[in-house]
């Protein structure tokens, strides 16, 4: 049997995970690299966090080809987006969890799920991200219930928010949402050493890397994550959010009511 035969034999799925894989160490390497110069740059710049400052909303990546800003402006004002992660019953059984994913959040959104019962049909998202920890959280246990995700128009779910938003056993964007992704980082006030850091980062690439596969996301958009340092973000086009199953739904026009 010649190589090409045994190659052709091989399951597209096993292939795909493989070109992943390998493409996921080449990126690693570079994200030691940005690791280093993040943690020097943090030195010279004591408590730097790019999540809870000025800017929840933060710039582009600058990568050719990519728009020079999000979509459109996300509606809600900073000091929304900054708070603590906070939940609000709608009308439809929509539960609004909006602000940032601060550390303690999958608990309360747990105790909120338990509250609720079998009301809560979809959980709307509008947040800069946070605590990838809580983030993976919430999504499981999204997807343990069956439960709708969706981001409304102008609303924002970037950095973590996009691994919650992968639970959705739906997965709906309307219309101008703004959906956002970035390199992990340390977004306490304590600065690690670069070992550490380096560390802490290679452990929760991996641990969202196999959660996004296992929720179904295409390899792709943690990839794009990995190439745009954490003071920017790698905005999707509507066809990314498609192309990497992000979205189980055409992108569609903001819901009239509900």
């Amino acid at each position: 049997m010649t190589i090409g035969e045994a190659i052709r034999r091989i399951d597209d799925g096993v292939l795909m995970r493989c070109v992943f894989y390998v493409l996921l160490a080449a990126s690693m390497t570079f994200l030691v690299i940005d690791v280093r110069e993040i943690t020097t740059a943090n030195a010279e710049f004591p408590g730097f966090d790019p999540m809870h400052d000025d800017q929840p909303v933060l710039p582009p990546a600058l990568t050719d080809g990519r728009p020079a800003s999000p979509p459109v402006e996300p509606a809600s004002p900073s000091e929304v987006l900054r708070k603590a992660m906070t939940f609000e019953l709608k009308t439809g059984g929509v539960l609004m969890a909006e602000g940032t994913i601060d550390p303690g959040a999958a608990g309360r959104f747990a105790q909120e799920i338990e509250a609720r019962g079998e009301y809560v049909k979809t959980v709307q998202l509008n947040s800069p991200g946070g605590s990838v920890d809580d983030a993976i959280a919430m999504s499981k246990l999204i997807r343990e219930k069956k439960l709708q995700t969706r981001i409304a128009s102008r609303g924002l779910c970037a950095s973590s928010c996009p691994i919650v938003f992968s639970g959705g056993a739906e997965r709906i964007a309307e219309k101008e949402a703004v959906i956002g992704v970035h390199q992990v980082f340390n977004g306490s006030r304590d600065r690690p050493s670069a070992e550490q850091a380096m560390s802490s980062a290679q452990s929760t690439t991996a641990r969202v890397a196999r959660h996004l596969e296992e929720m179904g996301i295409g390899s792709g958009l943690w990839l794009h994550a990995l190439e745009t340092p954490p003071d920017r973000l790698y905005y999707l086009s509507e066809k990314e959010m498609a192309d990497f199953k992000l979205v189980t739904q055409p992108i569609r026009a903001a819901r009239t009511g509900g």
